[in-house]
């Protein structure tokens, strides 16, 4: 990281704050963890070193998110498709677009961040039949990931999707799990296969996943004792006017 010694200290404890908040949000409400990270990180960092940082916590938490073992199977039957998208557009992406980085990479982050909030604050319910899903999954697939490559948030358009698929709750939840995990694993590789993922950055992305799992932890504990609904309400206007101010950062 390029900042002057003397600021490592606030540096990594705004950091730690990032994470421990994205960790208490996904606890709560199932997802969030990448989005937060990356939308809060991307205000004084680059959306590479931010995206560098969210490879540990992001994996480990994910992978944690995938099981029971029982059920794995029958909910990755039905996701196969849209993952092998995710992996063509994560890795195409990179490749024709590079890694995020610069204004256009803030914007367009910015611009994921309001669409997402946007239609999570509609509560518009979609439905998927599975014969759609046959020819939408691995093209809703390959769109979330040219936004990942791009912005380094794996949510948009993939968690609309997963959801108007019809799963139980702990089967969708499961199901945000396994994408995220494809997402996080293939968006590492990209990074790593531009030269974008610098080993010294592996120490700062393990030192994150302590905040992260605390922030889960707690997150957990809180689901159990507040209202979710107004939570989310709340997590999803922030994303609208954090996106907002990024947007118009970038172009000022």
């Amino acid at each position: 990281m390029t900042h002057p010694h003397y600021d490592m200290a606030t540096f990594w404890a705004a950091a730690t704050a990032v994470y421990l908040l994205a960790g208490v949000i996904k606890g709560v409400v199932g997802l969030g963890l990448p989005t937060v990270s990356m939308a809060l990180l991307a205000l004084w960092m680059s959306p590479v070193q931010a995206a560098a940082l969210l490879i540990v916590p992001s994996l480990v938490t994910n992978v944690w998110q995938t099981g029971p073992r029982a059920t794995f199977m029958p909910v990755l039957r039905r996701i196969g498709g849209m993952q092998a998208g995710v992996v063509v557009g994560t890795l195409g992406g990179t490749l024709w677009l590079g890694v995020p980085e610069g204004a256009w990479a803030s914007v367009a982050l910015g611009v994921a961040l309001m669409l997402y909030a946007g239609w999570g604050l509609t509560g518009r319910k979609l439905h998927v039949s599975d014969a759609q899903a046959r020819w939408m999954g691995p093209l809703v697939g390959l769109v979330t990931g040219l936004v990942t490559a791009v912005t380094g948030v794996f949510a948009v358009p993939a968690v609309p999707y997963l959801q108007a698929l019809g799963f139980e709750r702990d089967s969708l939840i499961q199901a945000m799990g396994i994408s995220f995990t494809t997402s996080t694993v293939v968006l590492a590789i990209g990074l790593a296969g531009s030269g974008d993922y610098p080993m010294s950055a592996l120490g700062g992305s393990i030192a994150m996943l302590v905040p992260a799992i605390g922030g889960m932890v707690l997150g957990t504990w809180l689901r159990q004792r507040l209202s979710v609904a107004v939570f989310r309400r709340c997590f999803l206007g922030g994303l609208a006017l954090l996106g907002l101010y990024m947007v118009v950062r970038a172009l000022a």
